[in-house]
């Protein structure tokens, strides 16, 4: 037995979608930022005496809030794609619904 469409339903979807968007964003800017840190650890460890002589905690604390930043930002970057493509989903179906109420006022275009 499905449950009707209300507005609360609806959001609650959005809101749901919306989250599982941001969750991916998340895990993938911190995979990226993530490979970049490693990156630039070993080039750090490579060329750098000072990042050698780094403990081993602060090593793991620079690597972790580069994974951190990236997997914020690009949480940040999903949603506010995700509310553009909603937006724009509104809009569609707000025009749509404008253009089949004047189809039933004023009846379609008799050059089709």
């Amino acid at each position: 037995m499905s449950r009707p469409l209300d507005i609360n339903t609806i959001k609650h979807e959005e809101a749901n979608q919306a989250s599982w968007e941001a969750c991916k964003g998340a895990l993938s800017g911190a995979f990226k930022w993530g490979v970049a840190s490693a990156m630039l650890g070993g080039i750090g460890y490579a060329v750098s005496p000072i990042y050698r002589g780094l403990t081993i905690q602060f090593k793991v604390y620079i690597q972790m809030s580069g994974m951190v930043l990236g997997g914020m930002l690009e949480a940040d970057h999903r949603i506010r794609e995700y509310e553009k493509t909603m937006r724009m989903r509104r809009r569609i179906a707000a025009d749509q619904a404008m253009w089949r109420e004047f189809e039933e006022t004023y009846g379609k275009d008799e050059d089709e």
